[in-house]
């Protein structure tokens, strides 16, 4: 078996099936993923090989060795232009436009980052999933930014650890609704499935937990830009905590509104960018740390907005959002 990650089953753990494990931790992707990494022999606990279905009990050791799997039938290369920030032999890390889907779906193959991964090199890519080969983490559609890929399973084994340890330092820029009431903060609110609409994410009792803090950039009128430091990494999770405090990211369709607020048209996505990220090269083991520009569509939405760039009426001190 070629040398990948080694867990110790927790708590959580005890009487779940496998695969409800590998995919709650969040690192392998759904539970069908989970399965199909199973049974392609990739994991193995206690030494030895496993159904999906098998019960833990706590305090096994599960490993799972990298894997590549074929590109999905379906996605094709294609010249899309990547704005490359760094490539070496082990990753690449691009800056992402918005409107750039990361991976293709049923009903969305063509125009993805993957197609445009197989189009920029040839050879495997590595992951799980065929569909999202060397994919590490992802961006929304609508989100700008530091995007990391892996170029072989190794790197995505050890990026994909730095993840979930939380060693990963991850910046994002915002624009939002509104003026918060502190300069600095923190949101600390679970985050699981929107039981009225499945394919959002809302804060709920129950959720997982979501750690989100920031610091206030600029005032510009009735807009807010602000810095965003992820601490978790949940779906959705800056779009979803901005909206649950009231003050949700401009021109974001699906969380935009969670307040009866009716945005103006002042742009077509969220106003949303993955500003910074910085990681240890899993070759090298070099701090590496990458800034990508505000998009010209959020200097556009900035000169817009900027009635006033002086320091915002809020008190200095920092702030939480804590169990509402």
């Amino acid at each position: 078996m070629a040398e990948g990650e080694r867990i110790i089953v927790d708590p959580r753990g005890v009487h779940q099936r496998l695969d409800q494990y590998l995919a709650a931790l969040g690192r392998w992707g759904s539970r069908s993923q989970a399965q199909k990494l199973i049974a392609a022999g990739a994991v193995r606990v206690d030494g030895r090989g496993s159904k999906a279905g098998t019960t833990l009990r706590g305090g096994e050791t599960i490993e799972i060795a990298p894997v590549s799997l074929p590109v999905a039938a379906g996605v094709e290369p294609e010249p899309i232009a990547l704005d490359v920030l760094y490539e070496d032999h082990h990753l690449l890390v691009i800056n992402k436009p918005p409107g750039l889907v990361v991976h293709p779906a049923p009903g969305n193959w063509r125009g993805t980052l993957v197609s445009a991964l197989l189009h920029h090199w040839q050879g495997p890519l590595p992951g799980l999933d065929p569909a999202r080969p060397g994919i590490v983490h992802r961006l929304d559609k609508g989100t700008s930014g530091v995007l990391v890929i892996a170029k072989d399973p190794e790197t995505l084994t050890a990026l994909g650890n730095q993840f979930r340890r939380r060693e990963v330092e991850k910046q994002y820029l915002a624009f939002i609704w509104g003026r918060l009431h502190t300069r600095r903060g923190t949101i600390s609110e679970p985050i699981g499935r929107n039981p009225a609409h499945r394919t959002r994410m809302a804060v709920r009792r129950g959720g997982r937990e979501a750690v989100t803090s920031f610091e206030v950039i600029a005032c510009l009128g009735e807009i807010t830009m602000v810095r965003l430091f992820p601490r978790t990494g949940r779906t959705h999770q800056l779009r979803v905590h901005l909206a649950a405090i009231g003050h949700p990211i401009v021109g974001d369709a699906a969380y935009g509104r969670a307040r009866g607020r009716k945005d103006e048209v002042l742009i077509e996505r969220q106003a949303l960018h993955a500003e910074q990220i910085a990681f240890r090269h899993p070759a090298t083991g070099n701090r590496m740390r990458f800034v990508a520009p505000l998009p010209p569509d959020l200097v556009a939405l900035r000169r817009r907005s900027a009635k006033s760039v002086q320091c915002c009426d809020t008190p200095p001190g920092a702030g939480s959002y804590n169990g509402r």
